[in-house]
């Protein structure tokens, strides 16, 4: 077995010392083919993005020239033509990966420096009489410190030196070009990040005639709303989305359900095996294709991420390798936060369901928390969720989603228990007290959960407001779904008899005479109503006994005497059970 070197993005350092290599040099041929001024393809992390872009940099760069032995025995170099054109081209190679800052002062100065660095490779510029004094002057200002406002033409500037010298137009590879947009977003300072880099690229790829083309990367297509500006203007008041790249006419968009690049990014399940059999572990397809395969990229389904495969072929054990690669931050403080739809389609995931939502690949990152239909779009391009079946995608964009894999089912299933994990012991202790009927203990302990967890979930106070405590609600049956799910089937908000029950929980072993089946009505107590949440709560029961609550257990062949019903009545952060 060929050495795995784990983390390594450096195509040459790969290829040298004979690392574990799956070859995708097709791409090169794929890319030049398609004559495309400017591409930009978005895949999630951790598939290989930027060690295709470091391959592109190995094979067309003149800093690559006579390096023919990096690709010798594969796809590539069986093409007299690509032979030729190996190490021909000036190429810019640059990388926002690291332009993760906290403020807008730190991230612009954070570019500033990775452009810095890109001149200071090409410094032999600056000697003989190539450039003029203005010039020597311009490509001397770009540093760290430099006037942000000088960065945007900082590339293109350099472009036309780079065509000078070597009478040839330049090739520009930019890597996790998103990168400071999601950072922009998650701390705060996304209006003032669009517009500097919205100038930026216009620039270096919009109105650069030195250009020959480029290639961009990154997980999402960034989408910017315009709401403050022109919500005047529009009939309705609703918001506008603009593209970042709404001024790019040049500009050729392959994200994940496109059909063009499928295989290039990724493992196919050919691959995976075959790399499996040469690490002798051929026993394992099955096991592997559970938790690491399903990635779907346009009309091409089993793909595997590379990062868990080769980790697996490195430890030989079953874990979340690529969903660890990421606190997964931004997924749980929208899907914690959000309305109790989105919560109600966690739940129908988390059971091995699909979901049918509306899909815009635009990500409008300022509208996320408005939005929900940008949140599955995020979680999409974010390699979460898959395509279940192309065809069944609308004319209106809706798509069939479902989880892409056992390692994603997993990865929620722990960060759904993290939103208890500060109540301690105590959600343990109080889904003993449910299943016991300790009505005592269940008032106790749930009292701690809602104080320790309502504010995650924003709980209101009113029948009549759209969240009441639904999203705790919500929260709540998640965090049942996960914790019970080896002993229950659990289901919220389904049709039974004349009405509707909030949660039934139904013991998977119908035999296990041991367990109860349970049914919890949520109630919110409604001043007009009810005097106080005892109440509250004798109305809960009320309700239960008249919509019929109990029909669908009595089906699954469990006895009405093993049925406990209770009655949650809230009040703010207050609870009573009954």
């Amino acid at each position: 077995m060929r050495t795995i070197g784990i983390g390594k993005q450096d195509y040459e350092s790969i290829i040298m010392p004979d690392c574990f290599y799956v070859d995708k040099t097709n791409f090169i041929k794929e890319w030049w083919e398609a004559k495309d001024d400017v591409t930009l393809i978005t895949r999630p992390r951790r598939f290989g993005k930027t060690l295709n872009m470091s391959m592109l940099n190995c094979f067309f760069s003149n800093k690559y020239s006579g390096r023919g032995d990096l690709f010798e025995g594969l796809e590539i170099w069986e093409d007299e033509k690509y032979r030729e054109i190996q190490g021909t081209y000036p190429v810019i190679f640059l990388s926002f990966a690291s332009a993760k800052e906290t403020n807008i002062g730190d991230a612009k100065y954070r570019i500033c420096a990775l452009i810095s660095e890109i001149y200071e490779d090409n410094r032999y510029l600056l000697k003989g009489d190539l450039l003029s004094d203005n010039e020597k002057e311009q490509f001397l200002s770009v540093k760290a410190g430099m006037n942000p406002i000088g960065a945007s033409d900082a590339i293109k500037l350099l472009c036309g030196y780079m065509q000078r010298y070597y009478g040839k137009k330049v090739l520009i590879l930019l890597d996790e070009y998103d990168t400071p947009l999601q950072e922009a977003y998650i701390e705060e300072y996304w209006n003032e990040m669009t517009g500097f880099m919205r100038s930026f690229f216009n620039s270096t790829f919009k109105t650069n005639p030195y250009l020959e083309r480029a290639i961009m990367t990154g997980i999402t297509r960034v989408t910017y709303s315009t709401y403050m500006k022109f919500a005047e203007q529009t009939s309705n008041g609703s918001a506008l989305a603009e593209t970042m790249f709404s001024d790019l006419n040049n500009l050729r968009i392959v994200s994940t359900t496109s059909n063009i690049y499928q295989d290039c990014f990724g493992f196919t399940e050919k691959e995976v095996f075959n790399a499996l059999d040469e690490a002798g572990l051929s026993d394992k397809k099955e096991e592997v294709k559970r938790w690491y395969d399903g990635f779907t990229f346009g009309t091409h389904k089993d793909i595997y991420n590379p990062w868990s495969i080769t980790n697996f072929i490195k430890e030989r054990k079953l874990k979340t390798y690529w969903v660890d690669t990421s606190s997964n931050g931004l997924a749980d403080k929208l899907i914690r936060s959000g309305s109790p739809e989105i919560k109600k389609s966690m739940e129908k995931l988390l059971n091995g369901e699909s979901i049918i939502v509306e899909i815009d690949e635009q990500i409008v990152f300022n509208q996320l928390d408005n939005n929900e239909n940008a949140i599955w779009s995020l979680l999409l391009a974010c390699g979460y969720l898959k395509v279940e079946n192309s065809e069944t995608c609308d004319i209106n964009g809706k798509y069939e989603l479902k989880f892409t894999n056992l390692e994603v089912n997993v990865m929620f299933q722990k960060l759904i228990k993290d939103w208890f994990r500060a109540t301690g012991a105590t959600s343990n202790e109080f889904v003993n007290a449910l299943l016991t009927g300790d009505i005592k203990a269940m008032n106790h302990y749930m009292n701690k959960i809602a104080l320790a967890t309502f504010s995650y979930f924003d709980v209101g106070n009113k029948p009549s407001e759209y969240i009441e405590p639904e999203r705790f609600y919500h929260g709540f049956v998640l965090g049942l779904m996960v914790g019970e799910r080896e002993k229950y089937i659990i289901k919220s908000n389904r049709e039974s008899g004349f009405g509707r029950y909030d949660i039934i929980m139904v013991p998977k072993e119908v035999k296990d005479k041991e367990l109860p089946a349970i049914v919890i009505e949520f109630k919110v107590y409604d001043g007009e109503d009810e005097d106080n949440l005892k109440e509250t709560v004798i109305a809960a029961h009320k309700q239960m006994e008249e919509k019929k609550y109990d029909d669908e257990i009595l089906q699954f062949g469990i006895e009405k005497e093993r049925i406990k019903h209770y009655g949650f009545a809230f009040k703010g952060k207050k609870v009573l059970i009954g």
